[in-house]
């Protein structure tokens, strides 16, 4: 007997933004990844079509965060390998997230290894995990931010190796003090597929200039600052092309009206929304943990117990909202920070497009720019 052709799922009249361009009356065909995207007057129904009925206005591509410790009373450091695909699954659902890299603590040597192989397994059965953020900790003590100072150690390419086998070589970034570290630390990461990036730094401008750094964590925030004789981390994330800068949007990290500075400045080519959000996101407030710290949670901001701002409860899609509300950016430019720039960056090809061929992930948006739907790999979340 004939084998019956697999359904074909399709949204219609839809504005799309494809990554590429913006399509303002069209379709998408796909199942796991997508067939056709065009505008509606090439649309030619078909036998096999499953018609996808939503009220969303806009189809957009799935949204890419590459550092974020956890959510929804979860953390990638401590939670077991169910326990991660149920957080991302929640992220994917309820956020917009279609790709994500579970990010990591400064924290003892043994802790790390743990959460490798726990990220691994995790990641074998959710294909949303498509990598590993490892912040520390190979960082500075002079801007520990919310990380434990007593278990930063000092850039060490041998214990990146050990932990990237452990995690099925799916470290794709780590966090570094660039001034504390070897011209072999920064070769082996790239030559391994790493992206360097200067976060919890206290460089000097020079000293970025001289090294291999391509990526700057959470622009603003625990890093050298910009001042007028010495650019430091964040000069150097502005004014230098090529390197991608993070930046929270929460209204909180950072004021707005810096937002909008670090976007004119870099334009929408180089900057990546990330959450850096911890597991107090999507819990009531109150009392949380972050790296073995106890953290306190009021007002949408979660602070360590001496006031420190200890990673946000941010959720994705209101980081999206926000970027365009504190910049006046198009959507078409918030895609690029969304997903675009991060799948160019990382080497996700299937990813950051509404294209022929690539995995179908989109996130749905009403006219307020309101999440209506979340669909990974061609299925509803």
């Amino acid at each position: 007997m004939e084998e019956r052709k697999k359904l074909m799922k399709v949204l219609k009249n839809k504005i799309i933004y494809t990554g590429n361009g913006k399509i303002d009356n069209g379709y998408v065909r796909f199942n796991q990844r997508i067939s056709e995207v065009d505008e509606m007057r090439n649309f030619v129904p078909q036998e096999d079509d499953e018609i996808i009925e939503t009220d969303a206005t806009y189809v957009i591509p799935g949204f890419v965060d590459v550092h974020s410790h956890g959510g929804y009373g979860k953390d990638s450091m401590d939670a077991s390998a169910d326990e991660i695909d149920w957080m991302v699954r929640q992220m994917a659902a309820k956020e917009g997230i279609t790709t994500y890299f579970c990010t990591t603590m400064t924290q003892t040597y043994d802790n790390i290894e743990k959460a490798m192989v726990q990220i691994k397994e995790a990641a074998e059965k959710n294909p949303i995990i498509q990598g590993i953020h490892l912040e520390g900790p190979f960082i500075s003590v002079n801007y520990k931010g919310a990380q434990d100072a007593s278990y930063i150690k000092k850039p060490d390419e041998k214990a990146l190796a050990h932990w990237n086998e452990l995690s099925g070589n799916r470290i794709r970034v780590v966090t570094y003090a660039p001034e504390e570290a070897t011209e072999e630390f920064e070769n082996w990461c790239l030559s391994n597929r790493i992206v360097p990036s200067a976060g919890h730094s206290d460089a000097t401008y020079d000293q970025l200039v001289a090294s291999r750094a391509c990526h700057v964590t959470h622009l603003y925030n625990a890093q050298r600052g910009l001042k007028h004789r010495e650019p430091g981390v964040t000069g150097y994330g502005l004014l230098t092309d090529g390197v991608n800068t993070e930046l929270i949007c929460d209204g909180i990290h950072i004021r707005p009206q810096m937002i909008a500075l670090a976007h004119k400045v870099k334009g929408s080519d180089g900057i990546e929304l990330i959450t850096d959000s911890m597991r107090a996101k999507g819990m009531p407030e109150g009392k949380s943990e972050l790296g073995g710290q106890v953290v306190y949670v009021k007002d949408g901001t979660a602070r360590l117990e001496d006031g420190t701002i200890a990673g946000s409860v941010l959720t994705y899609i209101k980081a999206f909202q926000n970027i365009i509300k504190f910049t006046g950016v198009s959507i078409e430019d918030a895609v690029k920070m969304s997903s675009g720039n991060q799948a160019k960056e990382f080497g996700l090809t299937q990813k950051g497009a509404i294209k022929t061929g690539k995995d179908a992930d989109f996130v749905l948006l009403d006219e307020e720019l309101e999440l209506k739907g979340t669909i990974s790999f061609g299925e509803m979340m």
